[in-house]
């Protein structure tokens, strides 16, 4: 936890927040805070700054923040990912929150197990706790956008092509021959298929919508591992 993020009901009055439960447990046993501390935090949704500790009780402990900061630049790039296995997709929710990806579409393919979709992994209770792990990562406030697409044909077809619209469009798929670009000067849009990849008839609708086929080399690589390698090829100027 880089970042102890504050909600509106921690503040007791106008600078000052009480924090119980996981956030106390941290900041007594990893931190192990003492009246005088500072703290890094930051209120969700706005601006981070510091904390100083005031106050440990029991099981609570007392803050005089002071939130100056404004929140880091997103990366202009928007995720379009095929719902990987539960286990994995906490894993990449975190991992795309705390590089900074505000717009993630989590799309069906027919390589997708369609048991994935029925996982608990897609309550909005779960999804809000690993986007604040990622949040509390990556030093952010800002919570990303999640789309849930469990038709692919609709909407490749019918939401994609606005979508890509004004951004360089790739779809990594490693069966083509066009090198992924490096440190693109646009916004991005990158669609990432399962683990077998997408077939060549989502390609092909891919490719209709406005994608461009993108590979990273000729080493197969793990959805979770592939993810980061292209982004950061493609934001590394950011």
């Amino acid at each position: 936890m880089n970042l102890i993020l504050l909600d509106t009901a921690d503040f007791i009055d106008s600078h000052r927040v009480r924090l119980t439960g996981r956030r106390f447990v941290h900041a007594c046993e990893v931190l192990s805070v003492t009246n005088g501390k500072t703290l890094q935090v930051g209120l969700l949704g706005g601006k981070s700054g510091t904390g100083t500790v005031i106050n440990v009780h029991m099981h609570s402990l007392e803050l005089d923040v002071r939130l100056e900061l404004e929140p880091p630049e997103p990366l202009p790039i928007s995720v379009i990912l095929a719902m990987p296995r539960p286990k994995v997709c906490k894993r990449i929710l975190q991992g795309l929150t705390a590089m900074g990806v505000k717009n993630i579409t989590l799309l069906n393919t027919w390589r997708v197990d369609k048991s994935y979709w029925k996982s608990s992994v897609l309550a909005p209770a779960e999804i809000r706790k690993q986007f604040i792990l990622g949040l509390e990562q990556g030093c952010d406030t800002i919570l990303p956008r999640l789309q849930l697409q469990p038709r692919f044909k609709p909407f490749v077809e019918d939401s994609l092509p606005d979508l890509v619209t004004g951004t360089c469009a790739l779809v990594a798929h490693p069966l083509c021959s066009q090198p992924c670009p490096a440190v693109v000067q646009q916004p991005v849009t990158l669609a990432i298929g399962p683990e077998g990849g997408f077939t060549s008839y989502e390609i092909a609708k891919l490719t209709e919508a406005g994608l461009s086929s993108v590979q990273l080399g000729s080493r197969p690589m793990r959805v979770e591992t592939a993810i980061p390698a292209l982004i950061g090829r493609l934001m590394c100027c950011h």
